[in-house]
């Protein structure tokens, strides 16, 4: 975790403006970045950073398509250090990711980080996108919904009609663009806003027997399952259709929320279906508040509360816990304040690793950090 430190305490906006970049060529400015900033020394493997605590995930998001964006986010936080990168699992998002590795690693020697692909076994708030027809707005609307959208993925044009209109002489404007999909990774925050209640919300599943034979490639190092865990049943059959996959990973992870009561006892039903085939690390992901990093302070508190009640329970399953859902610059303090935050193993400690807080993982935080950086690409 470290390397958060380094990304939200080195690279603030104020010192992304200030960046003089004199140069045509994206990648002679992020040298220039590079000179003027440096980079953090890690040369540790991401399995040593998970039993460290060191552990640091950039989440592209599970529905996030811009592959341009996403081989830029890639190149940048590979740069930064971090352990693992999460994407869709889509293969030419999965090129998009391991072209920005590669472009990192071509300007500087730095150890690879582990490209992750994430699924899910139901509906869940990471797989959706939303949806309307821009003919349907009122032409003067104030168009809330392109405002409060993290990712700019609402856009609005008007185009002049030529058509001919009983009874009127003038030109009528009429409206195109809305969303564009693959911007959209789903953070729903345009459903509420929207004064005419216009918007939809469209959700898919991703195709199992399809992740299956993109966790066979050397493209992809884990994966990631995204579950309610609520039930286990829908669960299996997705682990049932990977079971013969899964041996070429380096690491499973399983994304859940809190369900109170039921969440340990959930965890240790889905970990008893996993074992069998199990031969790699795992990992789970404690999603306090999806998709809320880039709010601020107080949607990081799910997060840190949901890790103090499975971290305290000596019933849990094996596996690492890593914090996602509302992780930002403020995270790391509230593990602190609760006595979670630990960066090396004790000697006293040594067949306690599992126990650890892994990491964390940033997605909607870690593109505000860099998002008037990476207009500069």
């Amino acid at each position: 975790m470290a390397m958060s430190f380094y990304c939200s305490s080195a690279i603030h906006p104020q010192h992304q403006v200030n960046v003089s970049f004199g140069s045509k060529n994206p990648l002679q400015n992020v040298k220039n970045l590079i000179k003027s900033f440096g980079i953090p020394s890690k040369s540790c493997s991401p399995h040593v950073s998970l039993q460290q605590g060191n552990w640091v995930k950039l989440i592209c998001g599970a529905s996030f398509e811009d592959v341009v964006d996403i081989r830029n986010l890639s190149l940048v936080y590979t740069l930064a250090g971090v352990d693992c990168i999460d994407c869709a699992a889509d293969p030419s998002v999965i090129n998009a990711v391991n072209e920005g590795i590669e472009t990192a690693r071509e300007i500087v020697s730095i150890r690879r980080p582990w490209v992750m692909i994430s699924i899910n076994d139901d509906e869940d708030l990471h797989f959706r996108k939303a949806e309307f027809d821009p003919e349907d707005c009122p032409s003067d609307c104030s168009r809330p919904c392109e405002n409060v959208c993290p990712a700019n993925a609402i856009s609005f044009e008007r185009e002049n009609s030529t058509m001919e209109v009983p009874f009127s002489s003038d030109q009528k404007e009429k409206p195109k663009g809305g969303v564009i999909t693959e911007r959209c990774y789903g953070c729903g925050r345009c459903f509420p806003v929207c004064p005419y209640d216009k918007i939809r919300e469209i959700t898919y599943v991703r195709d199992a027997m399809a992740t299956a034979e993109l966790l066979k490639t050397n493209d992809v190092d884990a994966v990631e399952i995204h579950t309610s865990g609520r039930q286990t049943n829908l669960f299996k059959e997705l682990w049932d259709d990977l079971a013969n996959s899964v041996k070429y990973l380096r690491l499973v992870a399983v994304s859940l929320p809190d369900t109170g009561d039921a969440t340990i006892s959930t965890m240790n039903q889905m970990y008893a279906i996993m074992e069998p085939h199990l031969s790699c690390f795992n990992l789970w992901q404690l999603d306090g508040r999806p998709m809320s990093g880039d709010i601020g302070r107080g949607a990081t508190r799910e997060s840190i509360a949901f890790a103090v009640r499975v971290a305290a329970s000596s019933e849990r399953p094996p596996g690492f816990l890593q914090l996602a859902g509302g992780t930002n610059v403020h995270t790391v303090d509230g593990l602190k304040k609760r006595g979670l935050f630990r960066t090396h193993i004790t000697c006293a400690e040594p067949n306690h690793l599992q126990s650890l807080i892994g990491g964390i993982a940033y997605g909607g935080y870690a593109r505000k950090v860099l998002s008037i950086m990476l207009s500069i690409f």
